[in-house]
């Protein structure tokens, strides 16, 4: 064996046996040398290991749709999905790994026509190549989505996708339309799931087709019907079950979009599963990831929340009445007080009681005058007597005056025959008999 840089390398001569389509950049090429030269042996690893580099380098190869029929299909309890993808001239083996296998939005069966996305590889322990799959659709789903992706920019370019034209789901609806097929698993669903939510709500079906041809207008149809109800539906459910692209294309219908987007009752479209998106899904108010959830999205508000809430309504009820008992009560407590406080008996009995003051400051106030006038007349006494002519008689003095006039003689020419001489101890007359000044 010999081995050579590749880069840029010039084969001095030709090799019909081996053809290469492959990127020269860089490594190492293992070949048999011709019998010019030394016998090149390879073992059956390197030889595989170069085929499958040659094969998984090949960018080509590695990002490929392959279209053909199912067969050998097996599923063993790993959850692998092993097939064969067939046509008329030929077959390729294939796996699809349980990761991948876990999001199949479609059964896979034998004869089913589909294309198929991935890339080649080779399983060096059976020596063989094969087909590493990642993705699977029916036949002609990449044209539908070629076109689901053409509506909905032309839609979206059209502003009927925008949140601002969202309306709020009602936390508590009356009255819920349905549109789905009255057949459907989807409406069982629907309605057991609002039996359990919210038993107290008006439902009301209008029974479409969902799918096939004729679905779109009898979609449009069943949405206008809702719409012309005196009163309108609080909230309206758009739902079916899952299926593949074909089955859900009737949601992605333009007629369909614009009557939803158009409807006077805010729509909540749950069609399929939770990896199935449509048109409706964009231009609905709310969109639901299955048409159970879409029961449940239109009831927020359920059985049991009511009664949560009426029992925390009541408790609250109970404690604010007990809390206006409580202040009506003193409110009425100091109304008796203001009303006792004005009423006649009270102010009788305060003036009854002011009258027994004012008598009792009256009498200390008489006492107190009393005892001051009394203080005064002693005092007055005191000087009266000391004052008194009396008291000067008392001294030595005497009082005398004529008796013919009673009038006081203070002098010696007053003097005249009869006069009365008073002392302490009472008075007497007497005669003038001499006078001298």
């Amino acid at each position: 064996m010999i081995q050579l840089p590749i880069t840029n390398y010039q084969f001095p001569f030709p090799f019909p046996f081996l053809k290469l389509h492959y990127p020269i950049n860089s490594g190492i090429l293992e070949w048999m040398q011709p019998s010019l030269f030394a016998s090149v042996q390879w073992t059956v690893s390197t030889l595989t290991k170069y085929i499958r580099d040659l094969l998984e380098t090949d960018l080509a190869l590695q990002d490929v749709w392959v279209q053909g029929e199912i067969s050998n299909l097996s599923r063993p309890a790993s959850g692998h999905i092993y097939f064969t993808l067939r046509d008329a001239g030929a077959s390729l083996r294939c796996v699809l790994w349980r990761t991948e296998a876990l999001h199949l939005k479609r059964f896979l069966q034998e004869g089913l026509a589909v294309e198929v996305h991935g890339k080649i590889g080779v399983y060096e322990v059976g020596g063989q190549y094969q087909f590493y799959a990642d993705q699977i659709r029916p036949v002609g789903e990449g044209v539908l989505y070629q076109e689901f992706l053409r509506l909905k920019a032309m839609l979206e370019a059209e502003g009927l996708f925008d949140s601002q034209h969202k309306r709020p789901i009602p936390a508590f609806p009356n009255r819920i339309g349905i549109v789905t097929s009255p057949t459907g698993a989807a409406l069982r669903d629907m309605l057991t799931a609002l039996r359990r939510r919210l038993p107290l709500v008006e439902v009301i079906l209008a029974p479409s087709l969902v799918q096939g041809e004729d679905a779109p207008p009898k979609l449009v149809e069943a949405i206008h019907s809702l719409n012309h109800l005196q009163p309108l539906p609080d909230v309206i459910l758009l739902a079916r079950g899952g299926g593949s692209i074909e089955d859900l294309w009737a949601f992605n219908d333009e007629s369909v979009v614009r009557a939803v987007v158009s409807s006077g009752a805010p729509i909540i479209c749950g069609v399929g599963h939770e990896t199935d998106f449509t048109l409706c899904d964009f231009a609905a108010d709310l969109r639901a990831p299955t048409p159970t959830a879409a029961a449940e999205l239109a009831t927020p508000t359920t059985l049991s929340d009511l009664s949560s809430t009426l029992e925390t309504l009541d408790s609250q009820l109970s404690n604010r009445m007990l809390d206006l008992l409580s202040a009506w009560r003193d409110g009425l407590s100091a109304l008796k007080d203001q009303l006792r406080f004005f009423s006649p008996t009270r102010r009788i009995q305060s003036d009854g009681q002011r009258l027994d003051d004012l008598a009792h400051r009256l009498a200390v106030a008489q006492a107190h005058r009393l005892a001051l006038e009394a203080n005064r007349l002693a005092g007055s006494r005191k000087r009266l007597e000391t004052l008194n002519p009396l008291q000067v008689l008392g001294r030595g003095y005497a009082l005398v005056t004529r008796r013919a006039d009673n009038v006081l003689v203070s002098k010696v020419a007053q003097a005249r025959d009869g006069i009365r001489v008073r002392v302490s101890d009472g008075e007497f007359d007497a005669d003038v008999t001499n006078r001298k000044s």
